[in-house]
């Protein structure tokens, strides 16, 4: 890598999206959320009238969506990454099926490779989040986090989000919710969820945007000037 790279990860709802984008814009590095990724590529498959369960429909996702993002800026996927659509949680489902897809993760790790390496002119370096940026994606990340909270914040945090979007829940139906996908998320045979050695672990629990944010800045800081 000529340019540093940020790996960022942790569960759900754990507030590693927010703070990737403060960071991007903090540093004006190129930002890619990988979980929208996967749910652009089911976006793609049920858009075709695919099943994302079946293999050849969700590869046919991947290049659909591959075919998109490299005809415009390639240092920027936000204008397929930030369809409204992909927040629902129908996606969020069809997504996990496509996960569960070897070639098409396949070749999304390749996709997501390729900006990390790439992150296109007039950016000073890349920053990624998700799940397994730093132990699968870029484990030679000049930076990584693991950004966490307690699973109660978590779940309110959900709660709320679900609410604004006119969702009705119930702080237990979301926190059940919660402890069964973090499980999943950990105990998946492909990329679970773990922390990776060298990470940094962040806990935003009882933080403010501007004050995890401020702390994860000087985390960057000390790892790209290194040992004084």
């Amino acid at each position: 890598m000529t340019h540093p790279v940020i790996a960022i990860d942790g569960p759900a709802a754990s507030g590693k999206g927010t703070l990737s984008r403060l960071i991007a814009k903090k540093l004006n590095y190129a930002h890619m959320d990988t979980g929208a990724l996967y749910r652009a590529v089911a976006f793609e498959v049920l858009e075709a009238g695919g099943d994302p369960e079946n293999e050849e429909d969700a590869l046919k996702g991947v290049n659909s969506l591959t075919q998109k993002i490299e005809s415009g800026d390639p240092a920027s996927p936000d204008f397929v990454l930030h369809n409204a659509a992909l927040r629902g949680d129908d996606m969020a489902v069809a997504a996990s099926k496509v996960a569960s897809q070897g070639e098409a993760r396949k070749r999304l790790v390749t996709l997501q490779r390729r900006f990390a390496r790439n992150p296109g002119e007039g950016y000073e370096g890349a920053v990624l989040d998700g799940r397994d940026i730093g132990t699968v994606i870029c484990p030679e990340a000049d930076v990584k986090l693991y950004v966490i909270a307690d699973i109660e914040v978590r779940a309110e945090r959900r709660m709320k989000e679900l609410q604004s979007k006119g969702i009705q829940a119930t702080s237990g139906t979301v926190l059940e919710d919660m402890r069964a996908r973090d499980e999943r998320d950990k105990e998946r045979k492909a990329s679970p969820l773990k922390p990776a050695e060298d990470a940094v672990m962040v806990d935003t629990s009882q933080l403010s945007e501007s004050e995890v944010l401020e702390k994860a800045l000087e985390i960057i800081q000390e790892k790209l000037s290194g040992p004084t």
